[in-house]
């Protein structure tokens, strides 16, 4: 019998706002792994596309970690819950799973190795990336809808300039992570 492998990857660390997102995949046999990259190193149709073929060829689950939980446990170990939740959710139990990084969630029964830089080497942990990048791309272009002004649907809630002085000229939304520098100062600022 094959060894079933699940990668592991989550995405929205640096953001600004929202949740962090996670992905586990477990890859069917027959898809074929050269086309599957880094998911930063992909346009967004091209991850489109591709999360599209890895769902349809694999077994994958999401998980997340609220923005609430976020500014409670640290971002980390926001981080390593919301990829434990994804593992969990998985409809297969891997044999092993291979989680990008140098840190892994603490879960009991699990066979759990991190590769740093994983989502470069392991198709697995890329297929992973992909997923977890899109579907919270989709979220952010969601909430963008309502705070048009903050331009969530290009910058995904990263610092970029022009989210930052979105956030200095319309103020600091409950969507925005409070205990993250430069929100932390901004609102600090205003004391």
């Amino acid at each position: 019998m094959k060894k079933i492998i699940a990668g592991v990857d989550e995405v929205g660390r640096g953001s600004l706002i929202g949740p962090v997102y996670a992905a586990a995949v477990i890859l069917n046999k027959k898809i074929n792994k050269k086309i599957i990259k880094d998911s930063k190193k992909l346009s967004k149709i091209q991850r489109q596309d591709l999360a599209k073929y890895i769902k349809k060829n694999s077994i994958w689950a999401l998980g997340s970690a609220s923005i609430k939980e976020i500014e409670n446990l640290n971002i980390l170990n926001a981080s390593l819950l919301s990829m434990g939740r994804a593992i969990k959710k998985l409809k297969l139990k891997p044999k092993k799973v291979l989680v990008d990084g140098n840190k892994s969630p603490d879960l009991k029964n699990y066979i759990i190795k991190t590769i740093v830089k994983g989502d470069e080497k392991i198709p697995e942990i890329s297929a992973a990336s992909i997923i977890a990048k899109v579907e919270r791309d989709k979220l952010m272009k969601k909430m963008s809808l309502s705070f048009k002004k903050y331009h969530w649907d290009s910058n995904a809630g990263y610092g970029t300039k022009d989210h930052i002085k979105a956030i200095k000229k319309f103020g600091v939304t409950r969507f925005h992570r409070k205990t993250f520098q430069p929100i932390h100062k901004i609102l600090s600022l205003k004391k």
